[in-house]
């Protein structure tokens, strides 16, 4: 970790270190006046615009300098502005100044070299309008047998291949293109969608009960992480087979042992939206404390309205559990050194 990055966190207050824990949700079409003042109440330092636009570049440009307006971090901190655009059916922005993506099945049809190409294209019309990371890419693997019942991934053509292999090297080829773009992924969804039916926005509770430890699906965030991603996505769902009692963002094995151990990991690790329909059967209080107990950094919070609740119940655990307060700093730390890669804090 940047050890200059160690003192900048050092001069935050304890409000300022928690907001760089949070990235909220706002519209990509405008921020809100009541999402700005969440925005500033929580000095949240990262935003993901959320919902579909077709209005072009420079409208999302001009979203972007109102988010950057209300967002009030730490000097020297600035705000991480984050999207879904991976493709086909998930591409959030559109319209002039943004190319068509193809869905990943189309993408991986590509040679690596092409697929890199088109990735650095894409990334440059993101950072074009003001945008530091797309969440993406997929490195789910879906079965041949399962495409057409995984709902989260092979029924949106959101996934490269049936063959581990195959998806290394595209995650490989659009990751790097991204980063010589300028702009930072994050791989999604650790350890892998690929092999259940239900879908983790809209069921509570769904289950993989195939995936192993050391299973051969897991080639993709391998292959991600050696091509330096600077983050990796934490699924929302349940691996028997791993750890039976608690879902991934949850899990100290799927986090730490096979994360941060197994895969070297020392990046950011951010979780999959804590809104959504899996997260709820718990308050959003025990979300947040949850998943940063468990070894996360960076919360999603797509549903502005929970984000002032979640940072209130990290201050108060952080005060009253030292231990605790330690992971906020830490996780505060990787944060702004990711910021610091990618221009966004002076360290």
């Amino acid at each position: 970790m940047h050890e200059n990055c160690d003192q900048v966190v050092e001069k935050m207050t304890l409000s300022e270190r928690i907001g760089q824990l949070l990235m909220i949700g706002v519209s990509s079409r405008g921020i809100s006046d009541s999402e700005k003042r969440i925005v500033e109440e929580t000095r949240a330092g990262s935003i993901i615009l959320l919902g579909n636009t077709t209005a072009g570049k420079s409208a999302v440009r001009r979203v972007v300098s109102d988010v950057r307006e209300a967002a009030h971090g730490p000097d020297g901190v600035r705000v991480m502005l984050a999207v879904d655009q991976e493709g086909g059916r998930v591409q959030r922005l559109k319209g002039a100044g943004f190319g068509t993506i193809p869905s990943a099945r189309v993408q991986a049809k590509q040679s690596d070299a092409a697929l890199r190409r088109d990735a650095h294209a894409w990334g440059r019309e993101l950072k074009e309008a003001g945008i530091n990371v797309n969440l993406a890419p997929v490195a789910d693997v879906v079965p041949m047998s399962m495409v057409w019942v995984n709902r989260p991934i092979g029924q949106l053509r959101r996934g490269y291949d049936s063959s581990p292999k195959k998806v290394a090297a595209k995650v490989t080829a659009f990751t790097e293109g991204m980063d010589r773009a300028g702009v930072a992924t994050a791989v999604k969804h650790f350890p892998g969608l690929g092999r259940v039916r239900g879908n983790t926005d809209y069921v509570s509770r769904v289950v993989d009960t195939r995936t192993t430890r050391h299973d051969d699906a897991l080639a993709g965030f391998r292959a991600a992480v050696e091509a330096g991603t600077d983050m990796v996505m934490v699924s929302s769902a349940f691996y028997r087979k791993i750890d039976a009692e608690h879902r991934a963002a949850f899990s100290t094995m799927i986090m730490d042992e096979m994360l941060r151990k197994d895969l070297g990991f020392s990046g950011v690790v951010i979780s999959d939206d804590l809104a959504a329909a899996a997260m709820r059967v718990l308050p959003a209080e025990e979300r947040a404390r949850r998943f940063l107990r468990a070894g996360g950094d960076l919360l999603i919070v797509g549903d502005a309205s929970l984000a002032n609740t979640m940072a209130e119940a990290i201050k108060r655990e952080a005060s009253d559990d030292p231990a605790f307060e330690e992971q906020v700093t830490n996780s505060a730390t990787r944060v702004v050194a990711m910021k610091e890669r990618r221009g966004l804090a002076d360290c």
